[in-house]
């Protein structure tokens, strides 16, 4: 059965009047469509033929120039004949993932699901688009195209779940030749109530590290355990010790480092000859991932010594972390006067920090009210909650 969001509040969401108004209901509906369209075709990474066809549908009957700045990714460029430009990013991909939603427009895609809000963030940014259209061709109610004090770019990017689709469009050059000078993103979030936008200046999000270690010591018969060096050994000091670690350095700021997966030996009666551990390290500035990846290598030298063993270590590299510029924060935050603040820095990553390394961005988190989580197949969401983020993309374009 598919998981039902709670109702919204419309007191405490709706100051617009979102819900009720009629040009509430008419953006819901389509937001809604576009939503649930893009949900029924799920594609990952770079390969999205489906899915940037129907972007480029929305697209190709608005005001604005259509582009491809680099394989999978789509642009669409509003010329207001302003100095500069700010951009709004949304990502495309899907995860490998079996829906079981129950959901009436559930993935076609056999093994392939939009379990991560990107089906979302499309609708909102293709809503905001449309948005912006209107308000160009002098048909924006009250809006004015003189309001808008800069030309909009919206980004739709491919690979945000595995390759950084965001570091490919940064190098493409797009932002250079647009003139965009700041950025905005959004991200669903289940643990949020539903229609509420938080954030945070500074760090929000972590930057993520894969972390493989493999110990290489000598098989033995466990009779004649003294011939033998054992790697399950020293990869078992190893990760005991990673906990004191981590213990260690999140005193002086948010940290993790944990490992998940670990295979050894070949037999439980002879002493292992390899033992690979694997795991994530997360942080939160560049100081602290080269003081990790030190005191990692230490530790792991400590563990390797004690059993008379050598070792790999690999750290990949990885995602920046999301870092929200304190001075476009604060304009954000002035045009969006129920943004509330996240207390601490979360310990996800995601590739719009790529963005923030190119110009200043912010990132957003926008509340399902669910608790389901992200990449569960059973996600699901209240497309009225949309709403809410399509009125901060009108503000920030507006105001910040």
């Amino acid at each position: 059965m598919p998981h039902a969001c709670p109702p919204l509040n419309a007191s405490a969401t709706d100051g617009e009047g979102l819900f009720s108004s009629v040009e509430g209901q008419e953006l819901l509906v389509e937001l809604t469509r576009y939503r649930r369209d893009l949900h029924r075709i799920p594609e990952l990474d770079d390969d999205l033929p489906q899915t940037i066809a129907y972007v480029r549908s929305v697209l190709s009957g608005l005001s604005c120039d259509v582009l491809e700045p680099c394989k999978g990714a789509v642009c669409a460029f509003f010329d207001l004949g302003r100095a500069e430009t700010v951009a709004i990013r949304a990502d495309m991909d899907a995860l490998p993932i079996d829906e079981a939603s129950g959901a009436a427009f559930s993935s076609e895609h056999p093994g392939r699901m939009h379990a991560c809000g990107h089906d979302g963030h499309m609708a909102m940014a293709l809503a905001a688009a449309t948005w912006v259209d209107r308000v160009v061709r002098g048909a924006g109610g009250t809006t004015k195209a003189e309001q808008l004090p800069r030309n909009v770019l919206f980004v739709f990017q491919p690979a945000e779940e595995t390759t950084g689709g965001a570091k490919r469009v940064c190098e493409s050059g797009v932002f250079e030749r647009y003139r965009v000078t700041r950025i905005f993103g959004m991200h669903l979030w289940p643990d949020l109530p539903a229609g509420s936008l938080a954030s945070r200046p500074g760090p929000l999000l972590a930057r993520s590290s894969e972390t493989t270690i493999t110990f290489h010591g000598v098989s033995s018969h466990i009779a004649k355990w003294k011939d033998g060096r054992d790697a399950l050994g020293a990869a078992a000091r190893f990760v005991v010790g990673s906990k004191w670690l981590s213990r260690k350095l999140e005193q002086d700021e948010p940290f993790l480092l944990r490992f998940g997966h670990m295979t050894a030996g070949t037999v439980r009666n002879a002493v292992a000859g390899q033992a690979r551990v694997e795991g994530s390290l997360r942080v939160f500035s560049d100081d602290m991932f080269a003081r990790a990846q030190d005191e990692v290598r230490a530790l792991a030298q400590t563990a390797a010594d004690e059993e008379g063993c050598t070792f790999d270590l690999h750290f990949s590299e990885g995602y920046p972390p999301v870092v929200n510029d304190g001075t476009l924060f604060g304009e954000a935050a002035q045009a969006l006067p129920e943004l509330e603040r996240v207390p601490e820095p979360l310990l996800i990553a995601e590739d719009f920090a790529f963005y923030q390394r190119s110009l200043p961005g912010v990132f957003f988190l926008l509340g399902t009210g669910t608790g389901i989580p992200l990449h569960a197949d059973t996600f699901n969401f209240d497309e009225r909650v949309l709403l809410r983020g399509v009125r901060a993309y009108q503000r920030l374009l507006l105001g910040a």
